[in-house]
């Protein structure tokens, strides 16, 4: 620090988050997976038709996109850029699988050669795990061409995922602490010029 209280250039700008502060976020995180993955177990996916599933994983869909949308948002205005960034992928991840896990539950109810079995909400949940990490055991396929169109439509916004998101959450993560340091440099400018 210097005299006047301004951050010197090689101190950084962002805090480092406290204990308390990481426990928390962690807490929240923790919470929201559970509360997400347990309606995903409660929902009665094998009462819906294929067309409702569809429609349910499109809008859920748009909806992600929004979430990470409040998300950056979110990271471009914390203190705690990273920590914010960190949550964000903790959250949109799981509600980004659970989405697809959905609508595969769904198909394998309402068309049980869509998948070659029924799928359970964890088999469900298993296979789009395996789709999206790329491990495919190939123990679970998609049969017919609406089931295999959906598992498309999965890898490839997994790739938009993998690339655009996390690109969009570091890019935020990145400009805020820019920001932070200039508006810093700044205001130490200001105070040790006059």
């Amino acid at each position: 620090m210097t005299p006047d209280g301004g951050a010197t250039p090689q101190e950084p700008l962002e805090a480092r988050p406290s204990s308390r502060r990481v426990v928390w976020t962690a807490l929240r995180v923790l919470g929201s997976v559970v509360a997400l993955v347990t309606v995903y177990y409660l929902l009665p996916l094998d009462r819906l038709s294929t067309s409702v599933a569809v429609t349910v994983l499109l809008l859920g869909l748009i909806g992600f996109v929004a979430l990470i949308a409040v998300q950056v948002r979110s990271i471009l205005r914390s203190r705690h850029p990273g920590l914010r960034a960190a949550e964000a992928l903790a959250t949109s991840i799981p509600f980004f699988l659970l989405l697809f896990a959905a609508a595969y539950v769904t198909m394998a109810a309402q068309s049980p050669d869509s998948f070659g079995r029924h799928l359970s909400h964890t088999q469900g949940l298993y296979f789009t795990v395996t789709v999206f990490s790329t491990v495919g055991f190939g123990d679970i396929t998609p049969k017919t061409d609406t089931a295999q169109l959906v598992v498309t439509v999965q890898m490839l916004t997994d790739l938009i995922v993998f690339g655009l998101a996390l690109k969009v959450i570091v890019g935020a993560v990145r400009r805020s602490r820019e920001r932070r340091n200039t508006g810093a440099n700044t205001r130490a400018g200001t105070d040790g010029g006059g």
